[in-house]
């Protein structure tokens, strides 16, 4: 191992400094762990420190004789090359140890403790080797890559020395989850579609996929749902346009609130839908996310081109209130999936797969708590409190409604309240899900959908008819 040098003229203090050791096309190292402590006497060659550097592990040894007598760099930081990890010299040396700069690009560093430990002013001091507990440790090409495919490195298991997140660590975790979404969806999609990437720039979480260009499609899950229970259409939709998922409140990765309303649950979408400036949307709702997306039409009709309505709520008064209790106590896979499948016509729709990742999104026990309050408040005793059949009368954009004949949650007749307008399409065997169920068929009626409103545009501008 090349050993590193520092500077020395008999009153400054020696640098440690990773050095060639590094290798070649690195700028930045991180911290893995000190064998020594400030006073503890050193040789030269002695490893006193280990860093994470192309080479994986890589030990950095003492440049002389002396007494370590300041850490500059502590265990987790990331820091440039050429930046100085610590001080060798006797103890008037240690005065001077507030003097030494950092070189450009280092993270940097509080002034020396009185033991002689140079503390970032964030973060607690070690010595031991332990990474911080409160801190993710991951590779700078790990994190732009889990940033580029919308992956949230608290899910990512590191297998670099001290539990660091490398690339290799983002592309596994990567496989699985498409290991367990490609049961959901499981035919191939040769076509590219850019990977999602998430937003929170928002009052809710925004996740983004498909070009850049086009008219948006704004997906709004159902209840105890999140952004996940699309991937079967929206990497089909995303092959031709703009995708946007908005969490709900109380769902997902959105804050948990108290709502005692459907119209204040529906203020945080509205605020959010406004800050996205996308544009007029198609928007496609399921269940809970169909009251939603007729709200929104009503509310922000120069915003909604079109709507499809999937088992939309609130256009009757009966709901399975056991299966929504169900859903909301449930708190292990064993316990979730059969409720899920209760939503279904086919159970291996429902998988062993599917169920433990919904059951990872709702490991959260306040997420789930919220969720049965905002249950009790929009489903109390098992009736539904939200009543958007009115909004179908007013609003003016083509308007798909999509229902299953065999959904056990909301009966499909409650369809029947749509005016004659509206399109309806009953699915046979066909249960709560059909974008799970029958995503060819969900697609294709959202495709012809946004085929109609544009052709309805296009007569509207030549003063005919839609």
């Amino acid at each position: 191992m090349t050993t590193p040098t520092g500077t020395e003229d008999g009153r400054m203090a020696t640098v440690i400094t990773v050095g060639a050791a590094a290798g070649a096309y690195m700028d930045t190292v991180v911290v893995l762990e000190w064998r020594v402590a400030p006073g503890d006497a050193v040789r030269a060659g002695q490893v006193v420190a280990v860093v994470e550097t192309a080479k994986a592990a890589t030990e950095v040894e003492a440049p002389r004789d002396g007494v370590l007598s300041a850490i500059l760099a502590e265990v987790g930081a990331e820091i440039a090359i050429a930046s100085p990890l610590g001080l060798i010299g006797d103890d008037a040396d240690a005065t001077l140890a507030t003097a030494i700069q950092p070189a450009e690009g280092a993270t940097p560093t509080a002034p020396a403790t009185p033991d002689g430990t140079a503390r970032r002013a964030d973060a607690p001091r070690s010595t031991s080797g332990e990474a911080w507990t409160d801190r993710i440790i991951a590779s700078p090409a790990a994190r732009r890559h889990a940033e580029t495919v919308g992956l949230d490195l608290q899910a990512v298991v590191g297998t670099g020395p001290g539990g660091r997140i490398k690339v290799r660590d983002v592309t596994a975790a990567l496989r699985g989850r498409d290991e367990v979404l490609s049961e959901l969806a499981p035919d191939p999609l040769p076509e590219f579609v850019p990977a999602a990437v998430t937003e929170a720039a928002h009052p809710l979480a925004v996740t983004r996929s498909g070009p850049d260009t086009g008219t948006p499609i704004l997906l709004l899950h159902g209840f105890a749902g999140d952004v996940t229970a699309w991937h079967a259409i929206e990497r089909r939709l995303a092959r031709t346009h703009p995708v946007v998922r908005l969490d709900l409140p109380c769902h997902g990765r959105s804050p948990r609130q108290r709502f005692r309303s459907f119209r204040d649950f529906i203020r945080p979408v509205l605020d959010t839908v406004d800050a996205l400036k996308a544009g007029p949307m198609h928007v496609v709702g399921h269940s809970l996310g169909g009251a939603v997306a007729l709200t929104l039409a009503e509310r922000r009709p120069n915003l909604v081109r079109s709507l499809a309505l999937l088992s939309p709520v609130g256009l009757g008064t009966e709901i399975d209130n056991h299966v929504l209790e169900g859903l909301c106590r449930a708190a292990r896979p064993e316990s979730l999936t059969p409720w899920l499948r209760r939503l279904v016509v086919d159970p291996a729709c429902i998988s062993d797969a599917y169920a433990r990742a919904a059951m990872v999104a709702r490991e959260d026990p306040d997420l789930r708590a919220s969720q049965r309050a905002l249950a009790a408040s929009l489903f109390p005793d098992g009736t539904q409190s939200i009543n958007v059949t009115p909004l179908l009368r007013r609003v003016t954009m083509p308007i798909r409604l999509v229902w299953g004949r065999a959904d056990e949650l909301v009966p499909w007749r409650h369809a029947l309240a749509a005016p004659g307008r509206v399109a309806l399409h009953l699915l046979p065997a066909v249960g709560h899900l059909p974008h799970l169920e029958v995503p060819d068929t969900v697609t294709q009626i959202i495709r012809d959908m946004i085929v109609c409103a544009g052709s309805g545009n296009r007569m509207a501008d030549r003063g005919g008819v839609p």
